[in-house]
């Protein structure tokens, strides 16, 4: 099957895929924001000046049961039955110079698990691995939004040939860095996507420069999401988040990601080690 169709085609990188649309990000973004409330979600960001869009977190409701008496009770009791995880998505447009608009859709999940498995008493929520094969789909229905016939998106996502790239971590002037075996425009695409699966948020970016401006807050197993928490219980105080600067040069067919402080000066506490850890191990 064929990786494009019309003004749309389909990149992939490992499990990484995203779109690129032969429109202006600014004829894109209704669009993409219909669609998202057209699959139930609300918008928690929507921020067009920075092409970044975020749901809010919402429960997968197709992992329900459909068994007989749930189908016979219907919808008045469906607040009764809860599957015990919370998705949430975010949309990122990428203007290329070209006149493209590359689209990255980044998928984030919470599970609610018991705090003691033995009593049985009390749960958490718990964030749970990002999902490849739910951005897929979700990128499938986009191209149906965007007008290409149903059995060719998802012909196109099912065919996209992975591209063989690896990343690992080196040492760079006494310090952890990142290094892609990717030119700067695709290791630039793939580290966004990572960012945006891995929870940063990206406030600001330069591609001319490489830079991706980040807010990171320090992971907690015990802990669940702040945000999504406090929504929905009334209470936790979120961690302050620390910015940082994320860093890409190219050298000739590799490209180096490197974490900077948020003055953009070389970092080399725990906490960027294990920012690289965590770019690295999604990048794999």
């Amino acid at each position: 099957a064929p990786n494009t169709v019309g003004d749309v085609r389909i990149e992939r990188s490992g499990a990484q895929r995203w779109l690129v649309v032969n429109r202006p990000a600014e004829t894109l973004w209704t669009p993409i924001t219909e669609f998202w409330k057209e699959n139930g979600f609300i918008l928690a960001l929507d921020q067009s000046n920075i092409g970044i869009m975020e749901t809010d977190w919402a429960e997968n409701r197709a992992k329900l049961p459909q068994d007989f008496i749930r189908s016979a009770i219907g919808r008045v009791f469906d607040s009764f039955y809860s599957t015990g995880e919370r998705d949430k998505f975010r949309t990122r447009l990428e203007r290329n110079a070209s006149a493209t608009t590359e689209i990255f859709i980044s998928h984030r999940g919470m599970i609610e698990v018991y705090k003691d498995s033995s009593l049985k008493e009390q749960t958490v929520w718990q964030a749970r691995p990002a999902d490849p094969e739910l951005e897929a789909e979700f990128l499938r229905r986009l191209m149906l939004k965007l007008g290409l016939p149903a059995e060719q998106a998802k012909a196109m996502v099912a065919s996209a040939e992975p591209a063989r790239t690896s990343a690992r971590i080196a040492t760079a002037d006494g310090r952890n860095v990142v290094v892609v075996d990717d030119g700067f425009d695709r290791a630039w695409r793939r580290v966004g996507l990572s960012l945006d699966r891995t929870g940063f948020t990206v406030e600001d970016r330069d591609r001319s420069k490489g830079m991706y401006f980040v807010r990171y807050v320090e992971p907690n197993a015990d802990r669940a999401d702040p945000g999504f928490f406090a929504r929905v219980f009334g209470t936790g105080t979120p961690p302050a988040p620390v910015k940082y600067r994320i860093s890409l040069k190219s050298q000739g067919e590799s490209t180096t990601v490197a974490v900077l402080d948020a003055t953009g000066a070389p970092d080399a506490s725990a906490n960027a080690q294990r920012i690289v850890k965590l770019i690295a191990d999604d990048l794999k």
